[in-house]
This record gives structure tokens, C-alpha cells and sequence, in this order.
């Protein structure tokens, strides 16, 4: 196999076992790995490959490896009986650079079992004018609307509506909140 061809076949790999195994792709397996990738390859070499390569992955994920940690990991893997290749660990710094976000993203997604804030809009409403005096509300009221959901399910809506009075309350109740917390985390 040329040196571009075992490249490319590592790269597709590291993507189909993150595909398998982090996105949630289960057409992508072990045997249409080596089908697809290393036809050529007797099976107990690409097992050893493959368990090899997860394993690298694994650990990499697990760290949360920033770019520094990779490479010391990869050198060190590199000096290791059994360990992988100088090219195969330029392939896999590679892959996690290009990878790292959307696996970072999908294992968070899979850890969160209640709803989440998807997104947050706020405005100040004013009533500017109306036709009789006695309409004229001079009060601002502050519109909060929140989408709430899980990635499986449909999102909902809410919205809160908040005049000046309790607005004051919840900044007054937010400001406890952040004094606890300021004084649970103080360092004695």
C-alpha cells in the first residue's frame, strides 16, 4: 500500500469509528470498515488496527485534548513498543484538529438528559401614545422569551413578562444568588 493510500485509509478509519461510535451511525461498523478500507489486510491485523486506533481516540476524547496535550500524547505513543507511527500520528492530530468540535459536541449531547436553553431574545416594551390620556400606561415591562428543548424533541416556547416591580425582585433575588455562590467558592 503507497504511503497516500494507507493515509487516506487511516483517515477514513479515525472517521468511521467516530461515526460509530460518537455520531451515532450505526451503518458504520467494524466490517464494512475493513471491507471498505483495508480489504487487503488479514482480519486479526485490522482488529489489532482498529482496537489500536479506538483506544487512541478514546483517550483523546476523554481528555478533551487541546492541541498541545495531543501532541505530547501522540509523541509519547510514538516512543511506545507497539505504539503507532510517525505518520499515523500526523493523520490522527489531523483528525481530532478537524473533528474535535463536533465529537466535543456530541458527547455533551449525550450526557444531557433534561431540557436545555436553545435560545434567549429580551426586550424592554414602552407604551408610547394612545388616543386618551387615561390609556397611557407609563410603565416599561421587560419581555423575556426562552426556547427550551432537547435535540430529539420539538422545542417549546416561553415567555415571561416582567413590570419594573418585579424585574427590581428578581435582580435583588439574582444578586443574593451570585453573593452565595461568591461566598461558597471564597478560598479561605
Amino acid at each position: 500500500m503507497a504511503d497516500t493510500e494507507k493515509i487516506k485509509s487511516l483517515s477514513g478509519l479515525l472517521k468511521g469509528i467516530a461515526q460509530s461510535k460518537y455520531y451515532g451511525n450505526t451503518e458504520i461498523n467494524e466490517e464494512l470498515l475493513k471491507r471498505e478500507l483495508y480489504p487487503d489486510l488479514p482480519l486479526d491485523e485490522f482488529r489489532a488496527l482498529h482496537d489500536k486506533m479506538q483506544g487512541i481516540i478514546k483517550s483523546i476524547v476523554s481528555a478533551d485534548m487541546d492541541a498541545n496535550q495531543i501532541e505530547a500524547f501522540l509523541t509519547a505513543q510514538t516512543k511506545k513498543q507497539g505504539g503507532i507511527t510517525a505518520e499515523q500520528s500526523t493523520v490522527i492530530a489531523k483528525f481530532w484538529k478537524n473533528h474535535k468540535k463536533k465529537i466535543r459536541e456530541s458527547m455533551i449531547n449525550h450526557t444531557r438528559w433534561e431540557n436545555t436553553l436553545k435560545g434567549l431574545k429580551w426586550r424592554i416594551d414602552v407604551k408610547s401614545n394612545s388616543r386618551y390620556s387615561d390609556q397611557v400606561n407609563n410603565s416599561a415591562a421587560a419581555v423575556v422569551e426562552m426556547e427550551i428543548g432537547t435535540n430529539d424533541k420539538q422545542t417549546e416556547f416561553l415567555c415571561l413578562e416582567f413590570n419594573e416591580t418585579k424585574m427590581n425582585e428578581m435582580l435583588k433575588k439574582l444578586s443574593e444568588v451570585e453573593e452565595s455562590l461568591a461566598a461558597l467558592t471564597k478560598i479561605s
